[in-house]
Formats: structure tokens, C-alpha cells, sequence
């Protein structure tokens, strides 16, 4: 007779993943460095569903009625706010971490979509600049290829305190990346690893910042919008100093927002996710007075017009996107296959974006992998994904019963969990009821 056997159990606490990382660190003794945002499973706009309207609200007719997408930003003080066609605008994203051929592809898909993109750490390429319509430009700590003109060539400045995938720290391009061109535009030497700094050099806090605001709009003569950008860390003192610094928009990053490149550690440990961010930020704007006066635009794991239409009901005026703007253009396609698993890893998964070897010569500054994206077939694929999200938002408003999709509120949410229901403040599906909400 045979003796029954326990059968083997893995560990929940060391799964593969832990432990093959231990035995990583063991051999390298180095740390590892990935791109992307946040990969572990959080409370998102999955998280949430949508109440379509039946007798105690009615819907809209998708083909006799309208249901409006524009939205302004950056009108608080700024005599040339920008008017965007949509409530999604592209991230920014550097040059160097990402290839002149594919600035040009986010350039030209937002200018066809109707809205803006973002430059990135580095400074402003022509190419980005030619074929972007509305360009924001970044002033981040680093100061790499920052200038007066450049900023008055910008249609509004983003001054980047942090972003969800590293709040508190600072940006990373290894040499592999560092070409000539890249090495030109920051005043770096070529071919050696950048860390740039996690803090501006000249403001230490709000006060020092609405001094630093105050010189951009003299440089720029009071014309351009000004950003702050912050990685989703305590939402709403960091949204309502941000207020205080004199900020036109406020763009709140949450931890699934991505990173050319920066600890794995990092990205999966520190901040918050994007859907418990929001609504504090909404409740320090509505506690000064300031909802829909200082526009908010969100982002971190942006992926369909139902993120869209979840992040404007929660109180968000737009959203940006990075990770799902490449993967629009060619980031991680199957096609590379056989190329991903020559470096170890899959389409889908592939993250080693410091590398500078992207197959899909996204993010590299390889002249020969460069050549394989073509910027104006890749920018159509980017305003073919834009007019999607934008139709599923405008799908969801007007089953919703509005006529713009600004109309989305809290109230067309419920909730599939407690944490997602207490995170966002709508009820859980099926319940009035709201975990936390007395307390809050």
C-alpha cells in the first residue's frame, strides 16, 4: 500500500518571483533596475463599475445626441490657456530615455487626436516641437536642456516635484543611452549613467516655489499655463500646497505610472495607487474653493475610455497616459517575439528599457533599432487608440445620461470591494454604503 504524501506547497511569502530576485541580488550584489510602473495587483478603476441610467435617470441616443469631450486647462492665471479636443493627454516622456522616431510618433498622434504632449527630462527636441500643436514643456530638477527659449516655445510648463513611480526620487538614463545627441542636450559626457536629482536646486518649499513660478510667468510673460506634477504620495497637502504655490493645473501621477527607469524596489514600494489618490486631491480642491478652477489631470495606469470616464467622475478634468501611449505605437508587440526572448524576456513583459536595446526601437538610442518605428505610421496608431478612449468615455457619459463627459460624477460609481469603495468614496455595489465616509 502506498503511504499518502503531503504534497509539496510553495510559499506565499517566498513565491519564484522572491526567490529567484534573492538569488539575483546574491550572484550580482547589484539592485534591479527596471522601467514601467508598479506590476503588483492594487485597487484600480477595475475596481469600479458604472451606473448606466434606467428609470431613475435617463440615458442620451449615441447618434442624434451630443456629448462634449473639450477641456480647458490652465486658465487660473495664464492669458494662453490651452484647449484641448480631449480629456487625454500624453505624458511626458523623456528624449534619451525614448527615441527621437518615436517623440515625433507622440507628437504627431496627439496633434491628429486634438491634444497635447509632454516633453520629459532633457529638454526639447525639434522634432517633438514641429510636430506636436500643444507641447508641455518640463522644468525638473535636473535642468537638462532647460532654457528661456525653449520655454516660450512651450504652450505651458510642467514643473515636475515627482512622479507615481518614484515619488522622492530622482530620474536615471544609463550610458547605453547617453549618444552624442542625448550627451549635446543635457551637457553630459557621452556614454556615461546619469542620476539626476530628486529635488529642485532652488526651492525647498511651497513659498521658495511660488517665487520659481512667478520668474516662469515673467519669462514667459504670463501667457503659458503652469503645471505641477506630483507622484501620488499624501494627495491632498501636496495638491493643496501646489494651489498655494500658484499653480494653474496640478497633474497627480499614482504608482502605476511609469518610469523609463529606476529601482525595481521602488516602483513596487513607494507611493499610493492612482485610484486612493484621487479623491483626496479632489477634496483639497474643493476645500479651497479651487475644483474645476485648478484643473486636475491624473494618471498612472490610464488604459481605456472606462479609466477615462472613472477618473472624471471621481473629479478629474483629464487624464494622461505614457506606458499605454507606447505600448499604441509598437512598445512590447508580439511581433518582436523572437527578439524579446533573445533578451530574456516576452512580449508583454519586456521592461529593461535602460538597456537601450528595444526591439521596437521605442526606447533606445540604437540608430539601426531606431529605424524600425516609422513616426507618421506609428502616430496614426496613437490617434486611432486617442479617438477609442474618447468614444468609450463618451459611450459611458451619455449612457449615463450627460451630455459632456464632465458630467461624470461621483454618484454613476459604485464599488466591487471595500478597499476600492473606501479608496474612491463611492459606495460598495449593491449598499449605501461608503467605508470611512464618517470619518472623512
Amino acid at each position: 500500500m502506498t503511504k499518502p504524501l503531503t504534497p509539496p506547497q510553495p510559499s506565499a511569502t517566498f513565491d519564484d518571483m522572491t526567490m529567484a530576485e534573492i538569488r539575483r541580488a546574491a550572484a550580482t550584489g547589484i539592485y534591479d533596475i527596471r522601467g514601467g510602473g508598479a506590476k503588483r495587483k492594487v485597487p484600480h478603476f477595475d475596481d469600479l463599475v458604472v451606473l448606466g441610467a434606467s428609470m431613475s435617470r435617463y440615458p442620451l441616443e449615441g447618434y442624434r445626441e451630443r456629448c462634449d469631450t473639450d477641456v480647458v486647462l490652465g486658465d487660473r492665471f495664464a492669458e494662453k490657456p490651452l484647449h484641448l479636443k480631449i480629456p487625454i493627454t500624453i505624458a511626458g516622456m523623456s528624449f534619451g530615455s525614448l527615441s527621437g522616431p518615436a517623440k515625433e510618433a507622440l507628437g504627431r498622434g496627439a496633434t491628429l487626436a486634438g491634444t497635447s504632449t509632454t516633453t520629459g527630462d532633457g529638454g526639447m527636441t525639434d522634432e517633438e516641437r514641429g510636430h506636436s500643436q500643444t507641447l508641455v514643456y518640463q522644468l525638473l530638477p535636473s535642468r537638462y536642456g532647460m532654457n528661456p527659449r525653449d520655454l516660450r516655445r512651450a504652450d505651458a510648463i510642467e514643473v515636475v516635484i515627482g512622479q507615481g513611480a518614484k515619488p522622492g526620487g530622482g530620474g536615471m538614463l544609463l550610458g547605453q543611452k547617453i549618444s552624442p545627441r542625448v550627451a549635446a542636450m543635457r551637457t553630459l559626457p557621452e556614454g556615461i549613467d546619469q542620476r539626476s536629482a530628486c529635488r529642485h536646486p532652488d526651492w525647498t518649499g511651497p513659498d521658495d516655489l511660488a517665487i520659481k513660478i512667478a520668474e516662469l510667468r515673467e519669462i514667459t510673460d504670463w501667457q503659458k499655463p503652469i503645471f505641477i506634477k506630483v507622484g501620488a504620495s499624501r494627495p491632498y497637502y501636496d495638491t493643496a500646497l501646489s494651489v498655494k504655490a500658484g499653480a494653474d493645473v496640478v497633474v497627480l501621477d499614482g504608482m502605476q505610472g511609469g518610469t523609463a527607469a529606476t529601482q525595481s524596489v521602488f516602483i513596487e514600494n513607494v507611493g499610493i495607487p492612482t485610484l486612493a489618490a484621487i479623491r483626496p486631491a479632489v477634496q483639497a480642491l474643493r476645500d479651497l474653493g479651487m475644483h474645476r478652477k485648478v484643473q486636475l489631470v491624473v494618471s498612472g495606469g490610464i488604459r481605456s475610455g472606462a479609466d477615462v470616464a472613472k477618473a472624471l467622475a471621481l473629479g478629474a478634468d483629464a487624464v494622461s497616459i505614457g506606458s499605454a501611449a507606447l505600448v499604441a505605437i509598437g512598445d512590447n508587440d508580439p511581433k518582436w517575439e523572437a527578439e524579446y526572448n533573445a533578451l530574456g524576456t516576452t512580449a508583454g513583459a519586456y521592461d529593461d528599457w535602460h538597456e537601450g536595446r528595444d526591439p521596437a526601437g521605442i526606447t533606445t538610442q540604437d540608430p539601426e533599432l531606431m529605424k524600425r518605428l516609422d513616426p507618421v505610421a506609428a502616430g496614426r496608431k496613437l490617434a486611432n487608440y486617442l479617438k477609442v478612449m474618447t468614444m468609450e468615455a463618451q459611450t459611458i457619459a451619455r449612457a449615463c445620461g450627460h451630455n459632456h463627459v464632465h458630467n461624470l460624477e461621483p454618484e454613476d460609481l459604485c464599488a466591487l470591494t471595500i478597499e476600492a469603495a473606501a479608496m474612491a468614496g463611492v459606495p460598495l455595489a449593491g449598499t449605501n454604503w461608503i467605508p470611512g465616509a464618517d470619518r472623512s
